[in-house]
């Protein structure tokens, strides 16, 4: 087991080092907080600590400080992690190994403390999981995830001695040719047993120009004075990718994505053409769906089943019912209930209801609307603001003039009402059961019951 009630034989702290500028990502943005699959990449490292079911998690932050600490607050609160929080400012950006030396009085309340960078939004919860059960088994002072990677570049090299020990990380700038040439690399994530940890945080000198202090010196420091350090060999060598460019988000965006993609596919969903699909990591879609290339999907879009989706189609926050098709539109924060008919080329914009059975044609934009059981808005109409009931017919290029101006007005159609074609509906208009209104008119005042509205001038033909 990883984690034990009882405080004095092994408790478990986590520590996320969240404090980096980032400045080769060239952003106002805290490096964190750029995004992977929909979601900052500190929602990832912050998940998989709470899954580790640690006493208490520790936040060490630095550039934008209140930024960072305001996004831990809402994902802990989205992702429903009641773990204690605490934040360490780490006053200067002094590397590594002084953000962990900053964090020490959050740290010796535990036995055992996993390190993880909030940089590394691949990393997966079984290696994790495996690099502390491996810590525990092996009894040593501290164990590394590490992985081999085809092209080592950017990252510290891990020199093993010829009984396969690890010897010491290596950065690459005072590599040697022989140490670059390693293809194991050290991925950031630690488990120490913390009576070590603080020995040789006391002990790690400074480095380079700016005097930094690396995490990586104290595990040298460890060996030398008999300490036993192991390493955990990643079986899934990319999730140890950090993000220190956005050229290296996109890289971590493209893996994650097909993440996202393999695990909806093996759940029972068609994807036609995974290159071309992109799903954040929230979404949901329901068994025997089909996903048409060129869809994108974000937020926490959930999808029913036997759906059609697709092609180029984009959805953020939609809800989805059972046996819905929606092509070549745009959908966001709104509701579309089951065996509903959307596009091409509609717009379904926030708080709007869809259906059941509903049809929204092409170059149709709903606004802040609820469309009925079985109405039809086929063609090029505007539905803003209104209310529309049951087995309704709105004629192509109908438009609720909902805007006055200054404010918002409210159009309701009752049900079963047929509103022609061209029809301007001027709000707040209401028009009755079983209606009619004729082409070409433009309604002012409410339509009673059964009524047939013709609103236009009579046609003169002039010679």
């Amino acid at each position: 087991m990883i984690h034990h009630k009882d405080k004095n034989s092994r408790s478990l702290g986590v520590l996320i080092l969240a404090a980096g500028e980032g400045t080769r990502m060239e952003s106002t943005i805290p490096k964190v907080l750029h995004h992977v699959g929909g979601r900052p990449m500190l929602f990832y490292t912050l998940r998989l600590a709470n899954a580790l079911k640690p006493q208490a998690i520790g936040v060490v932050v630095g550039y934008e400080a209140d930024r960072v600490k305001q996004a831990v607050s809402e994902i802990t609160k989205d992702c429903g992690i009641n773990r204690p929080t605490q934040y360490i400012l780490q006053k200067k950006a002094l590397g590594s190994g002084n953000a962990v030396l900053e964090s020490i009085p959050f740290l010796k309340k535990f036995k055992t403390v996993v390190v993880l960078c909030g940089d590394t939004p691949l990393i997966t919860y079984e290696s994790l999981y495996a690099l502390v059960h491996s810590h525990e088994e092996q009894k040593g002072q501290v164990t590394l995830l590490t992985a081999r990677l085809a092209n080592p570049k950017g990252y510290g090299r891990i020199v093993r001695t010829p009984l396969g020990e690890v010897q010491r990380i290596v950065e690459e700038s005072v590599g040697s040719p022989k140490e670059l040439a390693i293809q194991e690399v050290n991925s950031g994530a630690y488990c120490f047993e913390l009576e070590s940890l603080m020995q040789g945080l006391k002990e790690i000198g400074e480095k380079g120009p700016k005097k930094e202090h690396f995490l990586t010196d104290v595990l040298e420091l460890i060996r030398l004075k008999g300490g036993k350090v192991n390493a955990y060999l990643s079986q899934v060598p990319e999730e140890v990718l950090g993000v220190n460019s956005r050229i290296q988000l996109s890289a971590a965006e493209r893996i994650m994505n097909r993440r996202m993609l393999e695990r909806l596919m093996l759940s029972g969903v068609t994807i036609l053409d995974p290159q071309s699909t992109h799903v954040d990591a929230d979404v949901e879609i329901g068994q025997d769906s089909v996903i048409y290339p060129g869809t994108i999907l974000r937020g926490k879009t959930k999808i029913g089943k036997m759906c059609r989706v697709g092609p180029f189609t984009h959805m953020y926050d939609v809800q989805v019912g059972n046996e819905c098709e929606i092509r070549m539109s745009q959908l966001d924060s709104c509701r579309v209930l089951e065996k509903s008919q959307i596009g091409p080329f509609a717009n379904i914009r926030p708080e709007s209801v869809i259906g059941p059975r509903a049809r929204i044609g092409n170059f149709t934009e709903v606004k802040a609307s609820r469309i009925g059981f079985g109405t039809k808005v086929n063609h090029l109409s505007y539905i803003g603001d209104a209310e529309i009931h049951e087995d309704v017919n709105i004629g192509a290029g109908t438009i609720t003039c909902n805007y006055d101006g200054k404010a918002k007005h409210k159009t309701t159609i009752a049900a079963k009402a047929f509103v022609g074609s061209n029809v301007n509906l001027i709000a707040p208009v209401k028009i009755g059961r079983g209606a009619k209104i004729a082409a070409g008119s433009t309604v002012t005042e409410d339509v009673p019951d059964d009524a047939l509205a013709i609103a236009r001038a009579r046609q003169v033909n002039k010679t």
